[in-house]
């Protein structure tokens, strides 16, 4: 294991501390996309079903259960503890549009064509998409709360700092998985712009404002 990918687990896993402790101190889930973390529960839960196949390290397994753990229980706290805050009508990407093509892909390209397999692949290309419904939702109302775009800032650090594993991995274990680094590299193309916008407006104590559609 190398600084890139601990760096990047971190980053992955401060970025969920921020989201729930926003809603948990606001007792709000105001601006957040419940699809989205939908979307995540599903990433993890077909990821790491191999926690009852295989052990890797005991870090891998606790940091698997806390991701688990952690993206269910924000799905409950937005869908059933503070659904009241929740804004629906903003939250509205249609999820099929992701999930259907997600799946035929997983099917269609995969290391091995085994449920397991089948199952890691449809998450690696589902968590690439799966932040869509979020920045939709912000585009649709034109802003988000500072503490957000620190999330979605860590969120996009994480896939950042992966690619820079990957490559550390390339040139020094000759380790090479294409689904996963171009899943990955399509996944930070999303964050880009939001990175600009980051760096240049909420860093700067301003708040993060994005053109309404027409």
């Amino acid at each position: 294991m190398n600084i890139f990918r601990i760096l990047g687990d971190v980053s992955h896993l401060l970025a969920i501390i921020i989201l729930l402790m926003k809603i948990l101190k606001s007792k709000s889930c105001a601006g957040i996309s419940g699809k989205s973390q939908i979307l995540f529960a599903l990433v993890f839960t077909t990821r790491y079903l191999d926690l009852f196949t295989t052990f890797i390290s005991v870090y891998n397994t606790v940091m698997k259960v806390i991701f688990l753990i952690c993206a269910y229980v924000t799905v409950y706290m937005i869908y059933v503890k503070f659904c009241k805050t929740f804004d629906s009508e903003n939250d509205s990407f249609r999820l099929e549009f992701l999930l259907v093509p997600v799946t035929g892909l997983s099917f269609l390209e995969n290391h091995s064509f085994t449920p397991l397999e089948i199952l890691w692949t449809f998450s690696i290309y589902l968590e690439s998409v799966a932040i869509l419904p979020q920045l939709f939702m912000i585009s649709k109302t034109g802003e988000a709360e500072t503490i957000t775009t620190h999330y979605l800032f860590f969120l996009g650090l994480y896939r950042a700092l992966y690619i820079a594993n990957w490559v550390w991995r390339y040139y020094t274990e000759d380790f090479y998985d294409q689904i996963a680094v171009v899943s990955g590299v399509v996944q930070t193309i999303f964050y880009c712009d939001f990175f600009y916008l980051y760096i240049t407006k909420v860093l700067k104590g301003k708040k993060l404002s994005l053109p309404m559609p027409v």
